[in-house]
């Protein structure tokens, strides 16, 4: 077993929703977790309110960017032991072959900057993903030690997606 596992979140853009989870985890996981995050087709830059609504929860910003999934796929890169996908696009894509075959999961989180409406109603779609990904990363958490092993992850992971959100 492992003291730190590498975990990559994917979407499609890597502006929102990966960012989020990338920030939350290494936040929340400190001790167990190396995040990542990125995406198929990358926006290049993060959504100003992805980053508007992690520093209003306290989250660091600095480090996070937009990028491909293709500087995790290559010689060279850090060997993930979990990849995430957190948008249905990017679950539906032909992904790159890992490097170690890490275990796959997608957690279904609705995309935020599709969301229309008022900027409030804009403003709460993010916070929205952002409770979202923060309970499904917190259950990840709980998981005990033993339930990190490759056999059981992948189902365990899964079934986080079916929890209900906290709305």
């Amino acid at each position: 077993m492992k003291d730190r596992y590498n975990v990559l979140f994917i979407c499609t853009g890597n502006s929102a929703r990966s960012l989020m989870a990338e920030a939350l985890a290494n936040a929340l996981g400190r001790e167990r977790l190396q995040a990542f995050s990125a995406g198929s087709h990358p926006e290049g830059q993060a959504h100003p309110l992805t980053l508007q609504v992690l520093e209003n929860a306290g989250l660091a910003t600095a480090n996070l960017r937009s990028k491909s999934w293709d500087e995790f796929a290559g010689a060279g890169a850090p060997e993930m032991d979990l990849i995430i996908t957190v948008c249905d696009r990017a679950a539906g894509e032909t992904c790159p072959t890992w490097p170690g075959h890490p275990v796959t999961a997608h957690w279904s989180i609705p995309d935020p900057a599709a969301a229309t409406g008022t900027s409030e109603q804009i403003r709460k779609a993010f916070s929205l993903a952002l409770q979202m990904l923060q309970q499904r990363i917190s259950l990840l958490l709980a998981l005990r030690p033993e339930a990190w092993d490759r056999l059981s992850m992948k189902t365990r992971v899964e079934q986080i997606d079916q929890t209900p959100s906290a709305t």
